[in-house]
């Protein structure tokens, strides 16, 4: 069976051809930053035919897509996703996708669709009590529960991201103040230096930004900053390491999970110094001692969330 996985992040939209466990063809292509839904329709469409161009294979072939992405997942339905461009107010994705795909659609919420392909093929292999946690434009996280992922009441678990960790905090991009996302997301950070330079503080994050063309602070820009010594740069990695640290270990504290898969762009540029410290602010507010819970580098990069998604649609595909 050929199923297609969508992974939609707020830089990227990765894409990934399943037959079987075998990626047969993938493709990456840039998340539009203005616009609206149907312009984010078209590139997802446009990565899903490069895929498939790549495995040699049509679309009529597909037994079913699925899309991983990000906001509160309902019944297909996706709302309340700030980093997508006209992504907040709930409409209904899978039926517009399906429309412009002529193929079933499997929604679900990205960190769930990662959750998914690092419990199959990745960190979480052989874990039945799993949390996966993506650090990049924002912070997300999907969760296996005996060994089965888990959506929620009506779809809405896994939103780590915002776990309130300091009480009327740092506004969020969802409009709450302290998530972990206001201050561990790159598009917060990223404000958040802006604010800083706005008041007088100097860095070469912006600098950068520009030497490597991007559009906004990349978590490539945050690593060569850091090399740079770039001393606000630190202070937001600093940061945003506490309030991980404080979120996970409060999740861990409430589900008892066995391992905590940690990836995405920012954790994975900042390498094993990133770990030790990650680890090191999480132990100390853990409840159960000595610790039980094992903290785990993802291993599939990109392709976790697209893997994910197209496992998804493979469960739920016509038989």
């Amino acid at each position: 069976m050929l199923t297609v996985g969508v992974d939609l992040g707020g830089a990227n939209i990765q894409t990934l051809v399943l037959e079987g466990d075998e990626t047969l063809g993938s493709a990456r292509m840039k998340t539009p930053t203005q616009g609206d839904r149907t312009l984010v329709l078209d590139v997802v469409a446009a990565a899903l035919h490069a895929a498939l161009g790549e495995a040699d294979h049509e679309l009529d072939e597909v037994a079913a897509v699925g899309i991983g992405t990000p906001g509160v997942v309902i019944d297909g339905t996706v709302g309340g996703a700030s980093n997508i461009p006209d992504w907040y107010d709930r409409f209904g994705l899978a039926d517009l996708a399906r429309d412009k795909l002529g193929v079933p659609v499997r929604l679900a919420n990205d960190g769930t669709a990662a959750a998914v392909g690092e419990h199959h093929s990745g960190a979480g292999r052989g874990t039945d009590h799993l949390l996966a946690i993506t650090v990049g434009t924002g912070v997300g996280a999907g969760l296996i529960l005996n060994g089965q992922p888990y959506e929620g009441g009506v779809g809405g678990a896994g939103e780590f991201g915002h776990t309130v960790v300091v009480q009327d905090g740092a506004v969020c991009p969802c409009g709450r103040r302290g998530c972990v996302e206001a201050y561990a997301g790159r598009r917060a950070m990223a404000f958040a230096a802006e604010r800083a330079v706005a008041a007088g503080r100097s860095t070469v994050l912006f600098d950068i930004q520009e030497e490597l063309g991007q559009q906004r602070p990349t978590s490539a820009v945050f690593k060569a900053a850091l090399d740079r010594g770039d001393e606000l740069a630190a202070d937001l990695i600093d940061v945003a390491i506490s309030a991980l640290g404080v979120g996970i270990a409060s999740a861990v504290n409430l589900l008892d999970v066995d391992a905590v898969v940690v990836g995405g762009g920012l954790s994975d540029r900042m390498g094993d110094a990133f770990f030790i410290r990650l680890e090191a602010a999480i132990r100390p507010n853990l409840f159960l001692q000595p610790p039980r819970v094992r903290l785990e580098r993802a291993q599939l990069g990109d392709y976790a969330g697209a893997l994910g998604a197209a496992l998804l649609a493979r469960d739920a595909a016509p038989r």
